[in-house]
């Protein structure tokens, strides 16, 4: 091999880094804009499922959930309860059904869930 060989074989390498130009980083033409708390998507509403245990006010249900969660101490499951007052509309709900229940907009002084589904009668 002579030297030119080598030297032609050393700077091949070389000259295609030079030849290829460096990317250059675009900025953005348009800011981003940071999603409105109105534009929510809709899978991100908390859930829950419980028992009405009072269908006496007008389009309005107490709704019982059960949450089963450990004692912090001894680690043993106890049953913990909370009482939710959702927003019925067409008052298809009556005690003792189990219902679904959505998270939503201030309704009232305490209710932010609507139903969504009565699951069992």
């Amino acid at each position: 091999m002579s030297d030119e060989e080598k030297n032609e074989t050393a700077d091949a390498p070389a000259a295609e880094a030079e030849a290829a130009p460096a990317p250059v980083a675009e900025a953005p033409a348009e800011p981003k804009k940071e999603a409105a708390s109105s534009e929510k998507q809709p899978g991100l509403k908390k859930e829950r499922v419980g028992k009405v245990i009072s269908d006496k006010m007008k389009q309005t249900i107490v709704v019982e959930v059960v949450r089963r969660v450990p004692h912090p101490k001894f680690r043993k499951i106890i049953k913990r309860t909370s009482k939710f007052y959702a927003h019925d509309e067409d008052e298809t709900a009556v005690i003792g059904d189990r219902v679904r229940i959505v998270e939503c907009r201030p309704l009232s002084k305490t209710k932010r869930w609507r139903l969504e589904k009565v699951l069992a009668h």
